[in-house]
């Protein structure tokens, strides 16, 4: 199987791209030979392609990075700044390296320092729609599906679907308590936890132990 990851903001993406504005990606190849010519089909001077042999954690941070997206723009419409947003992004990371070495062993470190790891979270909790929905989900007191229906066209929002996902994953081997942020984002989704606990469920988090 072969992954290719790209940022996952479509529209915003698409058009940088188009105006050749420089953009990198990461692709997820297993494969030796085929590796070099997806690489070579998409690149140009504007748009590097890096190719890596990680494709499970290529393709898994490309889904747990909107669920920390969430959680940024709790923190945006919760009124807090940006070193606030700087240590849900970080904390984000830790749970993202933690859950794929718990539920897709071998993968490498290195791969989260790519494009496809620490590049798109950190666009995607400053840009990307998780973030814009989640924060006006905190300002307006309205649901996820009344905000995806005016502010999506039609698109949907991947990271609480993504966050109920994982949290399944999470509470079938009773690790909740060792991914908060995930597990925050979740309940507050759902309206089992009040937007402005969401500080509180990391503040204890297992990074700061």
């Amino acid at each position: 199987m072969t992954t290719v990851h790209t940022v996952q903001r479509p529209k915003l993406f698409r058009c940088e791209v188009a105006e050749e504005k420089f953009c990198e990606t990461t692709i997820g190849c297993r494969d030796v030979l085929l590796a070099p010519l997806l690489r070579d089909i998409i690149q140009t001077d504007f748009f590097r392609v890096v190719v890596v042999d990680d494709e499970d954690a290529v393709e898994v941070c490309g889904a747990l990075k909107n669920i920390v997206a969430v959680g940024a723009g709790f923190v945006d419409g919760l009124g807090f700044g940006d070193n606030t947003k700087a240590a849900v992004i970080r904390l984000g990371l830790m749970e993202m390296i933690k859950f794929v070495d718990v539920f897709y062993p071998g993968s490498k470190l290195s791969t989260f320092f790519e494009s496809c790891g620490i590049a798109d979270l950190v666009t995607t909790c400053y840009g990307g729609r998780n973030r814009r929905v989640a924060e006006a989900f905190i300002k307006t007191g309205r649901t996820i599906k009344e905000l995806e229906d005016e502010l999506l066209n039609g698109q949907k929002l991947q990271g609480p679907i993504t966050a109920e996902e994982v949290n399944h994953m999470l509470s079938n081997r009773n690790m909740e308590k060792k991914f908060p942020l995930f597990t925050a984002v979740h309940h507050i989704c759902r309206g089992e936890l009040k937007p402005t606990d969401f500080i509180d469920c990391i503040r204890s988090h297992p990074e700061h132990m």
